[in-house]
């Protein structure tokens, strides 16, 4: 058996999002040779010294049977003892395991288990199914049926989207028909809907790594200032032992094997946190290592054949931000050239919200290649900071499934 504490040669499967550019200064920081495939040139990935091979690969998105060849190709002509999805990768890893497991280790659950919470629609029976707690929720299959549906304020949702895509907040009839246009525009009515009565509370994110149906790894933590479409721009660890319990179960029921997150809301009016989304990978990574948690060394022991010791519980307290979209929310909230130069000082100068923070997506300290996007995100919003939208949407690539795409992977004689 390899061992985990020694240099790994790990294949990242891809470089553009900000959960796989975390997992990158981690695996980098402990010394394992790092290799990332995307389809993007110049993904976030590609601005980081500790990326020591870049591979230009198909789009997941627009070709995913190419993209799966590309992968095996790259396994079968070099080594590589881990592959780590560290985003929507693993829908297509968990349904071509039988391909992929004799080549390399990786750490996902069996397909059906992955499609169960993978879809809104099909994690939200789920929970009911466990009897655990989301807001009051209906799923509909038509434009008529959402219309019926919808009693204000919701939150419609495509039963497929990542990254805060797909989302729509309804809280009146202009709203609504925002949302129904939009609907129809993109070709999302093809498939499930959500309607979900629309919570007034905070928002929370909770990691997990399993083996095989055990929690092995928990942390969470809160936003304490949004970034750009809604993603965290300050975070906060926090303790949440009924959350930890609600993954406890989940996992349990699906035998989960590898990494598991879920998004909440702590309502204003109740005690009781609710349920809102789940996506079967490990979320930016980073403030859970900064509180002690290494969720990424747990992967990698999994995805080796090991069967790691449960970790203790992360430190409560621990800040950490991500300026990049600290500065694309800033300049998205009808932000002026004044208002992006104003962050930047914060920023630097540590003051609140940034005080005692430290940054978790381009650690220039550590990993200086990642000014480089930084410093180009800073100089576009100076010229226009209403670019801040349509770079934020940059990072909805051709590494994410979409429905056309998880149909193909999902039809018989794929793999």
């Amino acid at each position: 058996m390899i061992d985990a504490r020694k240099p790994l040669r790990v294949l990242v499967s891809e470089g553009s999002s900000t959960s796989g550019r975390e997992a990158v200064t981690i695996l980098g920081a402990a010394g394992h040779h790092v290799e990332v495939c995307d389809p993007s040139r110049w993904c976030l990935a590609r601005y980081s010294r500790f990326v020591r091979k870049f591979h230009h690969c198909p789009g997941l998105r627009t070709d995913p049977a190419g993209f799966l060849r590309f992968v095996e190709h790259l396994l079968a002509s070099q080594h590589f003892d881990v592959l780590l999805p560290t985003h929507e990768q693993g829908f297509l890893f968990a349904r071509a395991e039988a391909r992929l497991k004799p080549r390399v280790g990786f750490a996902l659950p069996d397909f059906a288990s992955y499609r169960a919470v993978h879809s809104k629609a099909g994690f939200s029976r789920l929970l009911d199914r466990l009897g655990l707690p989301q807001p009051p929720t209906r799923i509909v299959t038509s434009l008529d049926e959402l219309r019926e549906a919808t009693r204000f304020p919701s939150v419609v949702k495509t039963s497929i989207g990542t990254a805060s895509r797909g989302v729509w907040i309804v809280r009146d009839a202009g709203d609504l028909n925002l949302a129904l246009y939009d609907l129809q525009a993109s070709g999302d009515i093809g498939g499930e809907l959500l309607v979900q009565d629309l919570v007034t509370g905070t928002t929370e994110k909770a990691q997990s790594v399993f083996c095989r149906g055990e929690l092995l790894g928990f942390h969470a933590y809160r936003q304490v200032t949004a970034g750009v479409g809604g993603g965290e721009a300050v975070k906060e660890s926090v303790s949440r032992p009924a959350i930890r319990g609600y993954l406890e179960a989940i996992g349990a029921h699906l035998n989960w094997h590898g990494a598991l997150s879920v998004d909440v809301i702590m309502p204003l009016d109740s005690p009781t946190p609710l349920l809102i989304d789940c996506n079967p990978r490990l979320v930016e990574p980073m403030n859970a290592y900064r509180a002690g948690t290494d969720l990424v060394d747990l992967l990698l022991r999994l995805s080796l054949g090991e069967t790691p010791a449960p970790l203790a519980e992360s430190r409560a307290g621990v800040r950490t931000h991500l300026a990049l979209q600290a500065l694309l929310g800033s300049a998205s909230r009808d932000g002026t050239r004044r208002d992006v130069i104003r962050e930047c000082g914060r920023i630097a100068a540590g003051k609140d919200p940034y005080q005692g923070s430290t940054e978790e997506l381009t650690p220039m300290r550590l990993d200086w290649p990642g000014a480089v996007p930084l410093a180009m995100t800073v100089a576009l919003l100076l010229v226009s900071p209403q670019l801040a939208s349509s770079l934020a949407r940059g990072g909805f690539g051709a590494h994410l499934l979409d429905a056309a795409s998880i149909r193909t992977i999902e039809s018989e004689g794929f793999c």
